[in-house]
This record gives structure tokens, sequence and C-alpha cells, in this order.
């Protein structure tokens, strides 16, 4: 097998794997809560690579393919902040392809008038409640103290 085993007599042959954690729940603990989360990290990875072209690498030389994915990585963060924080419950697992069609995508027009700025949004402007809330949101986390 390609992974280490331990042969247990009777009982058969088991594979061997360890888990390293700073956690403080007894060990039994911590390894159900390894086995729960096991395969979010797989669908993490395949977002950032088909959603966020993080898998569509733009050279041969490593340096810039290495700040590539660091971008796809970054952008992939700021968007599952973005979902958490800012648009609520609803969006919470939503995957790029959703927002950008839903929200990042809708036809309209930036006007600067009197010194403000008006976005026009054509169609039925569905999305028009949900902008609004996310930017009281955002406007909302700006106002809080750091640190």
């Amino acid at each position: 097998m390609p992974f280490p085993t331990q042969a247990f007599g009777t009982k058969g042959t088991y594979k061997l794997f360890g888990v390293v954690t700073n956690r403080k729940e007894a060990g039994d603990t911590v390894i159900w809560w390894h086995r729960e989360r096991c395969g979010d990290s797989e669908q993490a990875h395949a977002v950032v690579k088909s959603d966020l072209a993080g898998g569509q690498l733009p050279s041969q030389v490593f340096g810039a393919n290495a700040a590539w994915w660091a971008i796809s990585l970054l952008t992939h963060n700021l968007t599952a902040v973005m979902q958490r924080l800012a648009l609520g419950q609803a969006w919470i697992g939503k995957r790029m392809k959703a927002m950008r069609f839903r929200l990042i995508g809708l036809p309209g027009r930036v006007i600067r008038h009197a010194r403000r700025l008006i976005i026009r949004l054509g169609g039925d402007a569905a999305a028009l409640p949900i902008i609004i809330q996310a930017r009281q949101t955002i406007r909302k986390l700006a106002a809080v103290p750091t640190g």
C-alpha cells in the first residue's frame, strides 16, 4: 500500500496517520473533529482552481505562477469574507459564478452628477436591495474600532 500501515494480528491491517494540533480537547474529540471537516479543503481548492482561474497558470515562470496563485487565494478569502460579513446567510456557500451573475455583472450605468455618484441598474434590478444592504453592512464594519 502507498501509505504506512500496521498489522494487528487477527484484527487486520490498519492505515496509520497522525494529527498534530494546538487544540486542548481530548484526543478522540480532535480526531472526530478532523473527520467531520474532511473534504472542505478539497472543495475550497476546487473553487480556487475552477472559479477563480487558479488552475490556468499564466506562464512557465515559477514566480509569475506563484503570484497568480497568491492572488487567486486572496480573491477567494475576500469573497468568503464578503459573503459572511456583508451579504448574509443566503450567500454563504454560493459559487463565484452565482455572485458574478447576480451581483457583479449587472447591467447598469455609473453617473456623476452634482458631486454625487449615482448607479442606475438596468432590467428589473432585483439585486438592488442586496446591494444596499451589503453597502450598509460594510459601512457599519468600517466604523468599528480595531484592536
